[in-house]
């Protein structure tokens, strides 16, 4: 009965694109899971009261955004209060950074046999153990210690939120959800990081850690209230690490890490670009940011929407776009007015790709996606460190802060035709050549086509098709920007 409906239920996507119903069929079940009535222990069906739950989670990424960049904007009180330097306070950013490349992976593949309730509950106390631990440091050690042990949460936790957040959607609706939850993390950045600047300015930067440690509570008390308590969303650590193995899954994230570095090769020096290009004071840099906040805000649910329709297209051309935009920007920095209106079209594009980026890693990864999803928040992490050194570079080299945007745009155009050809490999080449194998499998077993011209013919159409398809590729690769 089950299987019959969701075989009527339209589906406006392609065979394959679909990861609900294609790549997880534990998800399609969970749509139709109100004909039975689910047992106390599993809680609601899963797509029964997705609002609540993608509310828990944002708050969650929410507080993970606030703690991430909140040090930056603390420094000097950090560094006065514990009698160090600027600059060994510094470190602390990179302890925070390597708790999130350390953690993701680790702590996702501890987890996959255990409930994803349970699982996002515990690393929000992980997340709240670090906050307790860097407010009440006693000294310079303990803040890395603190730093680090709050790291370790985020990457596995936007992972797994990830993976909830596409099981709680409706058909075709998994990176709008996806998308959602990462808003918490964008509304950080015009909200949790500037009150949070405030509050440590104003109470000292204890208070202001401590403040974000009460956010962490108050998600693990959400995630208990409102994410269901689904027991058949463990799955076997080998299945996990067999989808990485997968080039779908292996090219999304180069996709990931090559693309999105366009981003932080130029956000890591917008500070300086605002001042020393587009002539900005500097009192006001930290309203420009707030724009630009609002930007990755749009872009974010922007990128989620478009993303269900056209999966793959908002891949391969959001990335695209990304780097029009760094070029755009490029352009436009000279003056302050036209400064603005770039970064405006830099945010919302640089954040409208990554709602699509999580989706389609979760949608090619066969079994559960928790790992393809944490390794995508690493890549990430990865991008954050490839554009940020790739824009060290030319600025050691003489170039200038303009030069941080040609490198942005080199960045996101290479992931762009990264992305592309993962689509051509999975919807070009492989279907037409395994065609034509099977054609010449029964062409040696027969010893009779050449009396029959319809299977000749076909082979040769399907040759052509090939051949175009090739052609394609080297065309877009050659040229991202043409269409067919």
């Amino acid at each position: 009965m089950a299987a019959g409906r969701q075989r009527s239920r339209p589906d406006p996507l392609p065979a394959g694109l679909h990861a609900d119903q294609h790549a997880r069929p534990e998800a399609a079940h969970a749509v139709d899971a109100p004909q039975h009535a689910p047992s106390s222990s599993e809680g609601p069906p899963a797509a029964a009261r997705p609002g609540p739950a993608l509310l828990a989670l944002a708050i969650g990424a929410f507080a993970i955004g606030s703690t991430e960049f909140l040090m930056m904007g603390l420094l000097p009180q950090v560094a006065a209060d514990l009698r160090v330097s600027v600059p060994a306070v510094g470190y602390a950013i990179s302890a925070y950074a390597l708790g999130v490349v350390a953690g993701a992976p680790t702590l996702t593949a501890l987890s996959t046999r255990f409930p994803h309730q349970r699982v996002l509950t515990g690393l929000m106390a992980l997340f709240v153990l670090g906050h307790a631990v860097t407010a009440l440091a006693p000294g310079y050690d303990g803040l890395l210690v603190g730093r680090f042990v709050t790291g370790l949460s985020h990457g596995s936790f936007f992972g797994v939120a990830a993976v909830v957040a596409s099981r709680l959607a409706a058909p075709g609706k998994a990176a709008s959800a996806i998308s959602r939850v990462f808003t918490g993390l964008t509304v950080a950045q015009v909200l949790g990081v500037p009150f949070g600047t405030l509050l440590g300015q104003h109470l000292g930067w204890r208070w202001a850690f401590a403040a974000i440690g009460l956010l962490g509570v108050a998600t693990a008390l959400a995630v208990l209230r409102w994410v269901p308590l689904r027991r058949d969303t463990a799955t076997p650590l080998r299945q996990e690490m067999a989808d990485l193995a997968r080039p779908q899954v292996l090219l999304t994230l180069a996709a990931t890490a090559i693309g999105t570095g366009g981003l932080f090769a130029v956000y890591s020096y917008v500070a300086p670009i605002l001042t020393d290009v587009a002539g900005f004071s500097a009192g006001a840099v930290a309203w420009v940011l707030v724009v630009y906040g609002l930007g990755t805000v749009a872009g974010t649910l922007l990128g989620g929407r478009t993303a269900d329709r056209f999966p793959e297209a908002a891949v391969v051309l959001g990335l695209l776009g990304l780097g029009l935009s760094c070029l755009l920007l490029l352009v436009l920095s000279g003056s302050p007015a036209g400064a603005l209106v770039g970064l405006v079209v830099f945010a919302v594009l640089a954040f409208f790709v990554g709602p699509a980026l999580m989706n389609r890693t979760i949608s090619v990864a066969p079994g559960s996606g928790l790992m393809a999803s944490a390794f995508n928040q690493a890549a990430f992490n990865a991008a954050n460190a490839l554009g940020a050194a790739a824009g060290a570079q030319v600025l050691a080299a003489g170039f200038g802060l303009r030069a941080t945007m040609v490198v942005g745009a080199g960045l996101a155009v290479t992931g762009s035709a990264v992305a592309l050809v993962a689509v051509l490999l999975l919807h070009g080449a492989p279907q037409p050549a395994a065609r034509i194998a099977e054609l010449a499998r029964a062409r040696a077993a027969r010893r009779a086509v050449e009396h029959e011209p319809s299977l000749v013919l076909e082979a040769l159409r399907l040759a052509g098709e090939a051949g175009a398809t090739s052609c394609v590729a080297a065309v877009r690769l050659a040229d991202p920007s043409s269409r067919d």
